[in-house]
C-alpha cells in the first residue's frame, strides 16, 4: 500500500479521516489469537487430481504452522463451481479456504450463463500455488509421434478428446489447439480429470490434455504417449518432447495453476498471514521436490498479483469460449 502523503489538500484529508473508523473496523474483524479452530480446504474436484495433489501435500505444515487441524474435503461438480460456490457463500473468517485451478474458475464466467456467484466479486485471491503445463497425449495404439501426425490422423479416423468437463481449462486448450491446427475430433466430456485420465489409459477415448502433475505418472508408466507439453520452453523431466509452440503453434501455452482463494470479506489480517504460511510450505525444499518430480512448477503470488492474474485469465479466455460458442446452464 502507498504511504498517504503529509501534504494532502483538506478534503484528501477529510476522506481520509473518513475512512478511518472503517479500516480499523475492517482490521478488528481479525481476531488476533486467529486460528481458534480447524480449517477446511475444499477442494472443488474429485480426489486425485492436480488440486487435490496439492491440498494433501499442504494440508498437514499448515496445520502445524496454524496450530489447527486442517482438513481437506471434496465437493466436486459442475467443473469445480459447486465447491467455489460454497466458499463463497462460507463465513469470511478464514475458516474455508479454496484449492482450486484458478485458470478454470476464471473461465467459469464465460460459460456457465446461470453462475450463482461471481468469482471477480465474491472471492479473494490469497496466492498462487503451483503452476502444471498441459500434456497433449494420447492412447499407445494412436499411430501418431508428434502433432503433426496426429493432425493428419485426425482427418482420416474417428478420435475421441477426453477432456476433464466441459468448460475447463484443458477443454478449452483443446478447443485452441484443435482451432490453431486444422484437427478433426470428437470431444467427450468427463466429471473430472481423473476419470478422463482413466478412460484414456483403458482406450475409450484417445486423446487427453490435462495437467502434467496428474497425468505424468501414467505417460512414465508408459499407459499414456505424450506428444508436446504446452510450455513455452521443455520441460526437464520431458526434455525430448517438443513444446506445441515449436511444433507450429507459436505463443501456445496452457496449464493448470492452483492456488488459494477465500470468501470476500475476510480480513486482510488473516489473508496476509495464510500468504505467508502458505508460500512457506510450497517454497519449502520437500515439497518443492515432491512437486517438481511430477511435473509442477512452486509459483507464488501476493494477493493483489493473484487478483491481477484472474482477471488477466478471464479475459483472455472469454475470447476463446465466445468464439467457439461454448455455453452451460
Amino acid at each position: 500500500m502507498i504511504p498517504a502523503r503529509r501534504s494532502l489538500l483538506a478534503a484528501g484529508v477529510a476522506s481520509l479521516l473518513a475512512a478511518a473508523p472503517i479500516a480499523a473496523l475492517a482490521q478488528a474483524a481479525a481476531p488476533a489469537n486467529w486460528p481458534t479452530k480447524p480449517i477446511k480446504i475444499i477442494v472443488p474436484y474429485p480426489p486425485g487430481g492436480s488440486s487435490d495433489i496439492i491440498a494433501r501435500f499442504i494440508s498437514q505444515p499448515l496445520s502445524l504452522a496454524l496450530g489447527q487441524p486442517v482438513i481437506v474435503e471434496n465437493r466436486a461438480g459442475a467443473n469445480g463451481n459447486l465447491g467455489a460456490d460454497a466458499v463463497s457463500k462460507s463465513a469470511p473468517d478464514g475458516y474455508t479456504l479454496l484449492l482450486c485451478d484458478v485458470g478454470a474458475l476464471a473461465i467459469s464466467p464465460s460459460v456457465y450463463t446461470k453462475l450463482s456467484f461471481d468469482p471477480s466479486k465474491d472471492l479473494r485471491g490469497v496466492t498462487m500455488l503451483a503452476y502444471s503445463p498441459h500434456l497433449l497425449v494420447v492412447h499407445p495404439s494412436v499411430k501418431a509421434s508428434n502433432l503433426k501426425e496426429l493432425v493428419a490422423l485426425s482427418k482420416t479416423s474417428d478420435l475421441n478428446f477426453a477432456v476433464t468437463a466441459t468448460g475447463s481449462a484443458p477443454h478449452l486448450a483443446g478447443v485452441a489447439l484443435q482451432r490453431a491446427v486444422g484437427a478433426k475430433w470428437t470431444y467427450v466430456p468427463y466429471k473430472g480429470g481423473v476419470q478422463a485420465v482413466q478412460d484414456t489409459v483403458a482406450g475409450q477415448t484417445q486423446i487427453l490434455m490435462n495437467g502434467m502433475l496428474a497425468t505424468l505418472p501414467q505417460v512414465q508408466g508408459g499407459k499414456l504417449k505424450v506428444l508436446g507439453v504446452s510450455k513455452a520452453t521443455r520441460m526437464p523431466l520431458l526434455g525430448d518432447v517438443p513444446t506445441i509452440a515449436e511444433q507450429g503453434v507459436p505463443g501456445f501455452e496452457t496449464g493448470t495453476w492452483q492456488g488459494v482463494r477465500v470468501a470476500k470479506g475476510t480480513p486482510d489480517a488473516i489473508i496476509q498471514r495464510l500468504n505467508k504460511e502458505l508460500i512457506t510450505i510450497i517454497r519449502s525444499a520437500d515439497i518443492r521436490s515432491r512437486m517438481a518430480v511430477q511435473g509442477a512448477e512452486v509459483v507464488t503470488m501476493s494477493p493483489a498479483e493473484e487478483e491481477a492474474f484472474f482477471n488477466k485469465e478471464r479475459a483472455r479466455w472469454a475470447k476463446v469460449v465466445a468464439d467457439a460458442d461454448i455455453k452451460l446452464d
